[in-house]
């Protein structure tokens, strides 16, 4: 609880702190004379795959070809998703962050907003290659609407449903779900002997998050007010809330351990044939560590009220991704930028892609055969038709942390058997909302 005040005060602190910082970012060693020639960076590359040192050997090549291209050395250090915001944080008030950093991509209007991160004006985005090279919907998750751009898409990924062929065909299920309803009876059908029918990681912050957006989304809500206003007792957010939660206290189809889940958790039972689905982004590289093959598991579109995935009530995935930011104050801007447009570059968006199992957010890139195949086939497809932007306001990682903790502290709640009414979750989604800051 202690990390997640702290990166609550952190935001809101985050701008002034900024303002009152004299010294400057960057690397102090990553520049000679003027900057103009940087020799070394700093890069904190997110935890995207099983492991940091799976990240390690994905990422270490590539930064040695840049180097080898450019004569510029990259200091790579990953970091876990638990601890990347309180980082971020900590480096923008003490001026003494990263050169470059890929952060959420839902976080790109906060920290937009704290002043902390160089923008992407027209000029910046020329110096690699420009707007166009970008995808629309990804191109949307890079900052408050009307403004330069905080960072530039990196991966693309959105939530589809994964399904283990060998528990639906031992229960008898030929099809995965397509509705809510659907997914409750197959659910039924498969939480028996001990197993549990779908996965969750209700100790998440941001997985909770995701989650309940996208059933506000199925339910009318979206949680802010048109003019950027916290909104999360409506009667859409509350009935969100309680049907993602419901999957374990009414429904009886999730495992109580679940409640405790942050670490892909879920991902391991799945592959282990303890749990029959889960809902996430990208999961094949993970399943592969975990021994499992290809053609063990399935992936459809995640489940819509009625109907098929679209927009307005039937969104079915947040856009998610990860963006790629550079320092405003890093002294290495040019080296920085240098970075930036390697790693957005056609070849390389296709090995980074390829290998963490995402889509490019570039147009080049995503149009290459690597990335129709099956799977990535239905990520695309829901980045395309049915995927929504969270709130590009700048209070939304704060609407993570207290919503996020609201919905995991109702996950304890059904883990240990108390009920989770329709006046229960409002309470705890009006204690959420008097956390947020008054506008």
């Amino acid at each position: 609880m202690r990390r997640i005040r702290a990166a609550l005060t952190g935001v809101v602190a985050l701008s002034l702190a900024l303002t009152a910082t004299a010294c400057g970012g960057g690397t102090a060693d990553g520049a000679g004379g003027s900057g103009s020639q940087p020799k070394t960076l700093t890069y904190w590359a997110s935890n995207q795959g099983p492991s940091i040192e799976a990240d390690k050997k994905v990422l270490q090549p590539e930064l040695d070809k840049f180097e080898k291209e450019t004569g510029i050395k990259v200091k790579l250090e990953v970091v876990p998703w638990s601890d990347l915001l309180n980082r971020i944080l900590t480096a923008a008030t003490s001026g003494q962050g990263p050169d470059v950093l890929n952060i959420g991509n839902t976080w790109s209007a906060s920290l937009q907003a704290s002043g902390a991160l160089l923008p992407w004006d027209e000029k910046n985005l020329a110096a690699v290659g420009g707007r166009d090279r970008f995808v629309a919907s990804a191109l949307g998750s890079t900052g408050a609407p009307g403004k330069d751009p905080a960072a530039v898409p990196l991966y693309s990924m959105a939530y589809a449903l994964y399904y283990n062929k060998k528990m639906f065909a031992d229960a008898g299920i030929t099809k995965p779900p397509a509705t809510w309803a659907e997914l409750e009876e197959t659910g039924r059908k498969l939480a028996k002997d001990g197993r549990s029918a779908i996965g969750v990681e209700g100790g998440n912050l941001a997985n909770n998050i995701h989650q309940v957006f996208v059933l506000g989304k199925q339910h009318g809500a979206d949680f802010f007010t048109p003019d950027g206003k916290a909104d999360f007792t409506s009667d859409g957010a509350v009935a969100a809330v309680k049907q993602y939660v419901d999957l374990m206290a009414a429904q009886k189809i999730v495992a109580p351990g679940n409640a405790e889940y942050a670490q892909n958790q879920s991902l391991g039972d799945f592959a282990k044939n303890r749990t029959a689905m889960v809902l996430w982004q990208t999961a094949a590289q993970t399943f592969a560590a975990q021994g499992m093959k290809p053609d063990e598991w399935g992936v459809a579109p995640a489940p819509v009220p009625s109907g098929t995935p679209g927009q307005g009530t039937q969104v079915n995935s947040m856009v998610a991704g990860i963006n790629i930011a550079v320092f405003g104050n890093t002294r290495n801007r040019e080296g920085a930028l240098k970075f930036v447009k390697f790693m957005t570059g056609d070849a390389e968006q296709k090995i980074l892609n390829e290998a963490y199992g995402s889509v490019p957010p570039v147009k080049a890139a995503q149009a290459d055969p690597a990335f129709s195949g099956p799977a990535l086939a239905v990520i695309r497809d829901t980045l395309a038709k049915s995927a929504a932007a969270l709130p590009q306001v700048p209070e939304e990682s704060q609407f993570e942390t207290v919503v996020g903790t609201a919905v995991k502290e109702l996950f304890a709640d059904a883990a240990a058997g108390r009920p989770v009414t329709t006046e229960s979750v409002r309470a705890k989604l009006d204690e959420a909302q008097q956390q947020m800051p008054k506008k």
